[in-house]
């Protein structure tokens, strides 16, 4: 599968006061992914497998307080801990909308943050997933292996998202072997697959 990013730009930033401990506490909040239309990277995600995503990704991540993202555009599906500067805490429908929620952390990443959005930087937020890309009608349509890895990576607002984010990591394959997002390129992957039981890579899929 390959990895895929898209830039969504009209988010806010919130500030809130903690009513039990008086302690403030800094938000960004807007729509998080779109679904049905064709984004400024010529792709499409049907509805059916952004929900059925999203409702993964609130189960498995969000309700258990590890819903983490980046700041900047990682080059791989996995969470680097290293590099987290927020938790999402909220992830629900409106329409063919996402909205998101995430608390920024008082990480190194998530300090250069709040630096930045006190500063006045325009930023924005960015999901990434692997999944398989067919041609359709002039736009290139998300296949139903779609993994969502993360809801939101915070990155700068750039004057031409589709030449940010095009070409990331777009001829390597991603697969999951034991619990890990590993890279490998198509011929080794094959033979991966080919070799492996269900067991050994949990999700695979090579268009």
């Amino acid at each position: 599968m390959k990895l895929i990013t898209e830039n969504i730009t009209d988010v806010r930033y919130l500030v809130e006061e903690d009513k039990a401990t008086g302690k403030k506490e800094h938000f960004i909040h807007g729509i998080f992914m779109q679904a049905e239309t064709k984004n400024k990277n010529g792709r499409l995600y049907p509805v059916h497998i952004l929900s059925r995503e999203v409702n993964r990704y609130n189960k498995d991540y969000v309700s258990k307080n590890r819903a983490f993202g980046e700041l900047g555009h990682p080059d791989s599906p996995s969470i680097n801990l290293d590099r987290v500067s927020h938790m999402i805490t909220q992830l629900h429908p409106d329409r063919n909308n996402f909205i998101g929620k995430a608390k920024i952390l008082d990480t190194p990443n998530g300090k250069i943050v709040k630096s930045l959005l006190e500063g006045g930087a325009c930023l924005g937020v960015s999901t990434r997933g692997v999944g398989s890309l067919k041609p359709h009608n002039g736009y290139q349509l998300v296949q139903d292996d779609f993994h969502l890895a993360t809801a939101a990576d915070v990155v700068a607002d750039p004057s031409a998202p589709e030449a940010f984010v095009q070409g990331i990591m777009e001829n390597c394959e991603w697969v999951m072997a034991g619990g890990v997002w590993t890279q490998l390129q198509y011929d080794r992957a094959k033979k991966l697959i080919k070799e492996s039981n269900s067991k050994e890579i949990e999700t695979v899929a090579l268009k």
